[in-house]
């Protein structure tokens, strides 16, 4: 960085000024003005401009600010990860509760924040199903959100809804003792709400991939495993 401090002396303007007066009149040829033009770079090279620059160095940083704004900054950063891990830890239920990760089909039974069980489970396909060109529509999603255990049933028998028979391409039964379907559901059964369940299955094979309806369906013995440790109202937490 340079600071323009200002003319020396007028003596080269002035040399510069007088030679361009003296040389005026020679300008008109232009063998001339060549040589104008090149006395006036010769004078500027020797001569100068009539200023003279002189190098600024920038003060050096303080040490002890440098040092004391992280530091104000980390403390802020430290104060605020402490909150947010405190307003965590209020969150996470610290009874026994069944965590669900739809995504990557994965079911986990804790107590507070110690795992008591993993297993692979299958949760909704995604599917779209329709009924005719102009008829009902179904997806099969497994509903994401907080739920609890609201029923336990041993030996559960499936009461299949319309879908269940469009899908397999078969008339809706009139009778509603054609609907039950028995030994499909495996040996327990969980529900949380508006048909959706934990249940076992006869494809065990697939387990693991997002298969289902929409329940979430579980190995036999992950299932026996649940059944033992949950009871009514136990929360099943579900993403």
């Amino acid at each position: 960085m340079s600071v323009l401090i200002g003319p020396e002396t007028a003596a080269p303007a002035e040399t510069l000024a007088s030679v361009t007066r003296r040389l005026a009149p020679l300008a008109r040829d232009r063998r001339w003005q060549l040589g104008l033009v090149a006395t006036a770079v010769f004078l500027l090279a020797v001569a100068g401009t009539g200023y003279r620059y002189t190098p600024v160095v920038a003060a050096a940083p303080d040490p002890a600010a440098a040092v004391a704004r992280p530091s104000r900054d980390l403390h802020r950063m430290l104060a605020a990860r402490a909150r947010l891990a405190s307003a965590l830890r209020s969150r996470v239920p610290h009874g026994t509760h069944i965590v669900i990760d739809q995504t990557h089909n994965r079911l986990r039974l804790m107590r507070g924040e110690t795992l008591l069980l993993e297993a692979p489970c299958s949760a909704g396909s995604g599917m779209i199903l329709k009924e005719g060109s102009h008829g009902r529509v179904w997806v099969f999603d497994t509903p994401r959100g907080a739920f609890e255990v609201l029923s336990r049933v041993e030996n559960p028998v499936w009461r299949k809804p319309d879908w269940a028979f469009v899908e397999e391409g078969q008339p809706i039964p009139q009778d509603p003792g054609d609907r039950f379907e028995y030994g499909s559901l495996g040996e327990y059964a969980l529900y949380f709400g508006d048909g959706y369940m934990i249940h076992g299955t006869l494809y065990e094979r697939l387990i693991g991939r997002p298969v289902s309806h929409g329940c979430i369906r579980l190995g036999r013995e992950p299932l026996r495993e649940l059944w033992r440790s949950t009871a009514l109202g136990t929360p099943i937490y579900i993403y």
